[in-house]
């Protein structure tokens, strides 16, 4: 497994560009770059910029992935961009951003569903339970468009890969998937968004794992809140995570892309009494549930014995040191797991 990290949270890059950014990565001893956007390569989608970018990724010893935009048609509004370069039409525009990427040679992309609205208080900052459109009404369109997508993935020899985002169940990523195909599509796991769904992350990675191509890898730092449990971030290792066992699930060729920390430590709220909150979660396991209790409370007693940082240090503001130390810290973390899994190996052989 080769370590890297998102570029959309390593600082300095959206001042400074891909290149400088693929140079500073590889500077650090990591191992691979993921650009959320094809914009972050070329703003304009330049074709030569764009080989260039991920060449010279290449040449550094990276791997380089890209994303795209997003499935769901109902969170289309929300990117004029990609509608603009489809000129008014949107599915249109997703399939210009996946030809760009192809034609610049990297084929695992990046996609997801939906947002988290931190701008806005309670429940509904979560797109899962929007108003106006159902959940169950936005994953049947989602799935539609991955039908309208994949001749095109299976003719250019790409895979679009949808994220465990906050917003979805690591269970209707893998129903999603496995409709669609997975010749065409995959999984993108990020280890942290499952817990906001009241999974256990390990758990989850064994649902994903034959499907997954791609990794956001982050920890969780669990604190029961005013509203149930809230889901802090934490650099690998410093979390709730059990990160041999879970790296355990994914497969031997998994890309782990560190998807760091900007501005705070993202609390997300799992609103365990709320009845829309439970009812909007129907494949919930009594089992999982009751991991995250768990877990949750080992994390408390750890800070409460001062050796985590508890609910005040973990609402504080973060700066550009902390995100490169999130960053730094997770891949250290990383390094050793996977060496030691590699002794064990060779133990065992």
């Amino acid at each position: 497994m080769r370590i890297g990290t998102d570029t959309s949270k390593f600082p300095g890059a959206a001042e400074n560009g891909a290149a400088w950014t693929l140079r500073e990565i590889a500077a650090l001893g990591l191992e691979g770059a993921f650009f959320r956007s094809p914009y972050e390569l070329s703003p304009t989608l330049d074709p030569g910029e764009m080989r260039d970018a991920v060449a010279l990724g290449h040449d550094l010893g990276l791997y380089v992935e890209v994303g795209t935009a997003k499935v769901n048609p109902f969170a289309a509004p929300e990117a004029p961009r990609v509608r603009d370069l489809g000129d008014g039409d949107y599915l249109r525009g997703l399939e210009r951003l996946i030809r760009a990427c192809a034609g610049a040679g990297v084929t695992e992309l990046w996609t997801a569903t939906a947002n988290y609205q931190f701008r806005l208080p309670g429940l509904r900052a979560c797109d899962r339970f929007r108003d106006d459109v159902a959940w169950a009404g936005q994953l049947a369109a989602t799935a539609k468009v991955l039908d309208r997508l994949a001749p095109l993935l299976r003719d250019l020899g790409v895979h679009l890969n949808l994220e465990t985002h906050e917003e979805i169940t690591s269970f209707e990523a893998v129903r999603l998937v496995e409709d669609a195909g997975p010749d065409a599509f995959g999984i993108t796991f990020d280890t942290a968004n499952v817990f906001v769904r009241a999974e256990d992350p390990v758990a989850a990675a064994a649902r994903v794992g034959p499907y997954v191509r791609q990794s956001h890898v982050r920890d969780v730092a669990p604190m029961f809140t005013d509203d149930g449990v809230g889901r802090f971030l934490a650099p690998c290792g410093q979390g709730v995570i059990d990160w041999p066992a879970l790296l355990a699930h994914l497969p031997a060729e998994a890309t782990l892309s560190i998807e760091g920390i900007v501005g705070g430590r993202a609390e997300m709220p799992l609103f365990l009494h709320d009845p829309l909150w439970q009812e909007g979660h129907p494949d919930l396991t009594v089992a999982e549930l009751a991991e995250v209790l768990r877990l949750t409370r080992g994390y408390e007693d750890r800070a409460a014995a001062g050796e985590a940082p508890g609910l005040a240090a973990l609402r504080a503001p973060c700066g550009p040191g902390d995100s490169l130390a999130f960053i730094t810290q997770s891949a250290a973390h990383l390094r050793a797991v996977l060496s030691t899994r590699s002794a064990d190996l060779e133990v065992t052989v």
